[in-house]
């Protein structure tokens, strides 16, 4: 298929009002993780008045939007779940009024992640109105709970809706560079325990705080010590929580547990992690329990699906058919070289490649730095290079790679 590269960036500047009114639309509607609903209903209402040919929601509550019916899956993803506000005071506009001028605009979910939606909606309209179809299906999909669980969304299609796409193009912010991968994480959680009495005669206890504090020490150069990969980068770790049982602030405490966000490189597994703790002197020396997190809680349609709080590491080869596709369709449309490198957070790819093996690569809208940013924005010329790069991408790939 000839594409006119031209054509598709000018269409792509046509939809810019419309692709910045859906967004604003989308910002305007709380949709925190567990509460999409609605959000839900206002992207089926677009996908719809677009002209996708199937719209449906699944069980969990994921938003799965078709277009045409070729041989060649290929997939699109924005979550579209967004993290609270924070503290309102840090912020210029109201956070779901929001913020608009030329260049930008402002309001929780601009930049992560709902940017990445608008442009996947409107790409869409782009291939119908330039009938760019060919032998492809593209199905653009938006997904729930990823804040609160990453790739969670993802299991649910591949193992419960039977869906595997050649490849996936996820749309987290990439400031419209090229991301072909990311580090894993995990959540851990080491607990120890103690004898309470009361506060006059401590010695008659054993506290289970002064138990931990060792442990954090020597957490703290444990972080200094960890793999590091020539892409991916280093494995790191920090102490997000702390937590204790007493019972009285007059008392010993008889409870103490932390939970550790362990970032993995390549190389490093979860049971490997947690290994690396529980060798740890401080921990044998405490007796210290050591485990993986897990998440269990509903989605908004009250289906639960639970899994473990383990997100692998992972990484797509510059070869692969999928990033050459990327590259030179960045070419084609901007006539320059892009940048390809990897996010610095975790994104839906750790259940798409790092669990099921099913290669993904990053383009979006907007920038990492906004992401859980108060006053978080994303540029009204990303919404339209994302909408061309979105809408050239699958008779693209389809003509360089898949054809018999």
């Amino acid at each position: 298929m000839k594409i006119d590269f031209k054509e598709v960036l000018n269409c792509a500047n046509e939809y810019k009002p419309a692709i910045s009114k859906f967004l604003r639309d989308m910002i305007v509607i709380p949709s925190e993780s567990r509460q999409e609903e609605q959000v839900i209903q206002r992207i089926k209402k677009e996908m719809e008045a677009v002209g996708f040919d199937r719209v449906e929601i699944d069980a969990m509550g994921n938003i799965l939007g078709y277009i045409g019916n070729g041989r060649h899956l290929i997939a699109m993803d924005a979550h579209v779940d967004t993290v609270g506000v924070g503290d309102p005071d840090q912020w210029e506009y109201d956070p779901y009024k929001g913020y608009e001028d030329d260049e930008i605009i402002v309001g929780r979910g601009a930049s992560d992640q709902e940017g990445g939606m608008a442009a996947m909606v409107y790409a869409a309209k782009i291939i119908k109105d330039l009938h760019l179809e060919d032998d492809y299906t593209l199905l653009i999909t938006g997904t729930i709970q990823e804040e609160d669980c990453d790739g969670l969304c993802w299991q649910y299609i591949i193992n419960e809706n039977n869906i595997r796409p050649e490849f996936v193009v996820s749309t987290e912010p990439t400031s419209c560079r090229i991301y072909r991968g990311q580090r894993g994480r995990m959540e851990i959680k080491v607990s120890t325990t103690g004898v309470s009495c009361h506060g006059s005669a401590p010695e008659r206890g054993d506290n289970a705080i002064f138990k931990m504090a060792p442990i954090l020490n020597e957490l703290k150069v444990l972080h200094t010590h960890l793999k590091e990969d020539d892409f991916l980068g280093k494995g790191s770790l920090t102490v997000s929580e702390i937590f204790f049982s007493s019972p009285s602030r007059c008392a010993v405490a008889d409870g103490c547990s932390i939970s550790i966000d362990r970032r993995l490189t390549a190389g490093e597994t979860g049971e490997y992690a947690l290994q690396q703790i529980r060798d740890l002197p401080a921990v044998k020396a405490a007796g210290a329990q050591v485990s993986m997190y897990n998440y269990d809680r509903p989605s908004y349609t009250g289906l639960v699906y639970p899994t473990d709080s383990y997100f692998p590491a992972w990484a797509l080869e510059e070869n692969h058919p999928a990033c050459q596709t990327l590259v030179a369709g960045y070419k084609h449309l901007f006539g320059e070289e892009p940048i390809v490198d990897k996010w610095t957070f975790s994104t839906n790819g750790v259940a798409i490649t790092g669990l099921s093996g099913i290669p993904c690569i990053g383009f979006g809208p907007g920038h990492e730095d906004q992401a859980h940013a108060p006053n978080e924005k994303t540029w009204k010329s990303e919404l339209v290079q994302a909408a061309a790069m979105y809408a050239v991408i699958p008779a693209m790939y389809v003509d360089k790679f898949a054809r018999d």
